[in-house]
């Protein structure tokens, strides 16, 4: 089908369907929504999903109570999968392909509808504490102006747990507005979405956005964190630790949900916003290869679940694909927000699938890498990766580009290319991929040069 017809199609569906079984009736309260995004977790680093030397009890018990979701894609980097959460939409629409470095005169465009916007336009209370990393040069592209009622933590990755300095500059806001505050970075950002929660009325809804910057380097935990885990060493060991951290403040954040009777209707999501790094050393993507970076399964399939008691059915395991991009619509749909938009949405409407076990929306899933000329997709059990090198502004040559093709039913590790011995398949797939590239826009920090009238590098950490 083609594209736009698509999406034309799943905006009537959308409208038709914010009565049906699978979404909240209209007579009903519209749940809060609490999103934990945990910064370069590794696929096999937490319990639910098989972690033997790291404790998570906090995520694994919502995970129990919902569904895993264990084929969920994001971006291989940080900023491109905040981009098609908050919008809905693949990075060749957005330009956010890489990363969104310090000072950058670029970040998501400002034509782009978030998914704060159009919650708050539909009377939601929107927040966002931890990492926002889509743009800080000019105020127009921070928080307050893209959706958000509230602001708390940092703008960019990377910086100093402690004293939050990044690349010499200090990098901790409330409200967009350069806050002097001291302590890890963790317990400040669980203590003010407790703050959050527990000061929110009763009679109106929550969007609860919690982008940590844990687990991320620099490794750096309180020492009594650490000696939970002598058996491990180095990096390792305090990545463990941090993610301890997280566990925690996850749970403090649940229980403030329960103190204040929130609990019970609250879609509560959890992922990664990408593949761990350093697999082996660091983290763990077992049974994946490769990890943060990269566009095989190691660098986009995120550990994730949704959990929402008496909706979501609890204890179940969700293998069909579905992508970041997915959450916009959905959302907006379960919070009874109009979805009508100007511009097109890749994200389909997942609800069915985490709540009557229906099939994936999606007839195939784009796959972006962090730069124009590195794309993957997947179509059922296949997935087609195709690499033309470093990126050029004068055009893609698509026609030289490496192709490899994995059945992720048989071989979810990719370890055996089959591209040699399916060329009908490698050729319905590309066909399938050259839709998706037609409008393809180039990166955002190409465009920025051009109007600055100086490169910046595409940035992959």
């Amino acid at each position: 089908m083609n594209q736009s017809v698509l999406c034309g199609v799943i905006a009537m569906w959308t409208t038709v369907g914010l009565n049906a079984e699978s979404t909240p009736q209209a007579n009903q309260v519209r749940p809060n929504i609490v999103y934990f995004l945990v910064d370069d977790l590794g696929y096999a680093d937490v319990g639910f999903m098989g972690s033997r030397d790291v404790r998570t009890p906090s995520i694994d018990r919502l995970a129990r109570e919902g569904a895993v979701l264990s084929s969920f894609y994001v971006q291989p980097v940080c900023s491109p999968t905040r981009s098609a959460l908050m919008t809905g939409r693949y990075a060749t629409r957005t330009g956010v392909y890489s990363v969104v470095r310090p000072g950058a005169p670029w970040g998501l465009p400002l034509g782009e509808r978030t998914l704060p916007q159009a919650l708050r336009e539909a009377g939601y209370t929107t927040a966002i504490c931890g990492k926002w990393h889509l743009g800080e040069f000019q105020p127009e592209y921070m928080p307050t102006r893209r959706g958000f009622d509230h602001q708390y933590g940092h703008m960019f990755g990377a910086l100093d747990y402690i004293p939050h300095i990044r690349d010499g500059k200090h990098d901790w806001y409330r409200d967009d507005k350069p806050l002097q505050e001291e302590g890890y970075t963790t317990r400040l950002i669980a203590r003010e979405a407790c703050r959050l929660i527990r000061a929110q009325p009763t009679d109106k809804p929550l969007f609860l956005y919690i982008p940590f910057n844990g687990v991320h380097s620099p490794y750096q935990v309180p020492e009594e964190y650490r000696k939970a885990y002598p058996h491990l060493s180095g990096n390792r060991q305090t990545m463990a630790a941090m993610l301890s951290a997280v566990d925690e403040a996850i749970g403090q954040i649940t229980a403030a949900l329960e103190e204040r009777g929130l609990r019970e209707n609250t879609l509560i999501i959890f992922s990664s916003d990408n593949g761990g790094p350093a697999p082996g050393r660091v983290s763990r993507n077992i049974p994946l290869r490769a990890g943060k970076g990269t566009i095989y399964e190691g660098g986009i399939r995120a550990c994730a679940f949704a959990t929402w008691p008496g909706h979501v059915p609890a204890g179940t395991t969700i293998s069909e694909p579905m992508h970041a991009v997915d959450w916009y619509p959905t959302l907006l749909k379960v919070a009874g927000a109009p979805l009508e938009q100007k511009l097109p949405l890749d994200g389909l409407d997942v609800w069915p699938v985490l709540t009557q076990g229906a099939k994936s929306p999606h007839d195939a899933i784009l796959l972006a890498g962090t730069s124009p000329s590195q794309m993957a997709l997947r179509m059922g059990d296949w997935k087609l990766r195709v690499d033309a090198g470093d990126w050029n502004p004068a055009g893609v040559d698509w026609s030289t580009a490496r192709v490899e093709l994995y059945n992720l039913a048989e071989d979810i590790g990719e370890s055996k290319d089959l591209a040699a011995s399916q060329p009908q398949k490698v050729k319905e797939m590309r066909d399938r991929l050259a839709v998706f590239l037609k409008d393809a826009v180039p990166p955002g920090q190409e465009a920025a040069s051009k109007a600055t009238g100086r490169r910046t590098g595409a940035q992959q950490q």
